[in-house]
């Protein structure tokens, strides 16, 4: 393998919950007189640390979202993920063939500690990311796209920049690595390729991340 540390994005990438949060996220916005769409909300939000959304609604409108904005929509998020969440498809057999190769991994999301663990605890892959693998926006102050998440996932897990490799899903994801002066393989799954243009390979299935990330395993299902 090429690099010493996979740092996985997890919305989108790991668990199947772009759909939900921004389908929830527009809705709720849309209830507080902010007119979202779905695709508003995935053009604008995706990939966002929570911060973001103050930041941006302020900025648009002039108002203040209420106190309770993250409290009562994570809620909703939580509730969502429990009836609906699923893996990604494909996305256990990767990390099964990293701990077969011995390959060092890990996760670092904008999204909360609590969301991550919420996440991974309804799809089952909580049993590859004990607590030491997890990086959260939380931990630095700034999401996405700045790098700190990354450096700080990097630092954490004693690996160089420039020998990890980000597994990501949106723009602002992919600007965040290459910041962080790390290799990123961009998953076009749900972004257009062309959104994705700064990554240095894409992928549309988790069998072609398996060989590009060159282990030993063979390639499982897409």
């Amino acid at each position: 393998m090429d690099y010493d540390l996979v740092i996985f994005d997890n919305d989108g990438v790991l668990v199947d919950s772009e759909p939900i949060s921004n389908r929830l996220l527009a809705a709720y916005l849309t209830e507080l007189g902010h007119r979202t769409s779905y695709e508003d909300s995935i053009r604008d939000y995706m990939g966002s640390a929570m911060h973001r959304i103050h930041e941006l609604v302020l900025e648009r409108t002039g108002r203040r979202l209420p106190e309770d904005f993250d409290d009562v929509f994570h809620a909703r998020v939580f509730a969502a993920f429990e009836r609906e969440l699923k893996a990604v498809v494909g996305a256990a057999d990767v990390l099964e063939k990293l701990v077969e190769d011995g390959v060092p991994y890990c996760v670092a999301s904008s999204g909360s500690h609590e969301r991550i663990r919420v996440g991974h605890r309804t799809t089952g892959l909580d049993r590859f990311f004990e607590y030491g693998r997890i990086f959260s926006s939380q931990d630095v102050g700034r999401g996405k796209p700045a790098p700190d998440l990354f450096l700080y996932a990097a630092e954490r897990m004693g690996v160089a920049p420039e020998r990890c490799v980000v597994v990501e899903d949106s723009p602002l994801g992919v600007q965040a690595a290459v910041a962080a002066g790390m290799d990123v393989y961009g998953f076009t799954a749900m972004t257009p390729a062309a959104k994705l243009s700064g990554a240095t390979r894409l992928f549309v299935g988790m069998g072609e991340l398996v060989a590009l990330l060159g282990t030993r395993a063979e390639h499982g299902p897409n």
